[in-house]
């Protein structure tokens, strides 16, 4: 059980930030090992973690640092609760585009998998996954997958299937991705909504959705 968390907005305020703060803290009750973030700035991805909870990670990380040029905050966050290794803490990134991931794709040994990595940490197939040009909704459709996604064009990207929760609470400035309800609820957003299996949310400021179907192929009509 982790966290993850995708941010879009614009014209950032004080306000907008104590918010992104409350989503990241009210997120710590889905683990308190690690903290990680990557945000967009200077048409790159910057990414920050270190193996703490969100209380301490927030104490020597100032959002103000990551607001984009444009005025902006484009980041996704992961909170993580381990089960075996410490080490190879989310996100994962390339320095154009970052990944943050709840789920398992493999318990098999790293030799095995179809994808070769960096890291024993079976998430970090979800970034070359993409890296192959191919859609984890489809390549691993049959795992468990709630994904947050950004690249270093400000294109922020989410999605889940089977049972690993998602949800995005609309602003008027923009979309917050949380885990659960309880905690857009618990952090101060109104209405959230639950993600749809295998429906890919794009956004940049307007929505561009692809949907696929359960066995992770896209659906055309």
């Amino acid at each position: 059980m982790c966290g993850v968390i995708g941010i879009s907005l614009t014209s950032v305020t004080p306000s907008d930030l104590e918010l992104v703060k409350r989503v990241f803290v009210e997120s710590m009750i889905r683990g308190k090992h690690a903290t990680g973030v990557s945000f967009v700035k200077n048409r790159g991805i910057v990414t920050i973690k270190n193996g703490v909870s969100v209380t301490e990670f927030l104490k020597t990380l100032d959002l103000n640092d990551c607001i984009n040029e444009d005025g902006g905050l484009y980041m996704i966050g992961h909170i993580r609760y381990s089960t075996s290794d410490i080490r190879y803490n989310q996100p994962f990134s390339n320095g154009n585009i970052s990944i943050v991931h709840n789920g398992v794709i493999s318990q098999e040994d790293p030799a095995e998998w179809p994808y070769k990595c960096e890291t024993s940490n079976d998430s970090e197939m979800i970034l070359k996954c993409i890296e192959d040009g191919d859609h984890p909704l489809q390549t691993f459709h049959d795992k468990s997958l709630a994904v947050c996604k950004i690249n270093s064009g400000k294109v922020l990207n989410c999605y889940r299937n089977h049972e690993r929760p998602l949800w995005y609470t609309e602003l008027d400035n923009g979309v917050i991705f949380t885990s659960t309800k309880n905690i857009a609820v618990r952090a101060g957003l109104s209405n959230p909504v639950k993600c749809e299996m295998f429906v890919s949310y794009n956004y940049d400021g307007m929505w561009f959705n692809d949907t696929m179907n359960s066995n992770g192929v896209e659906d055309l009509q």
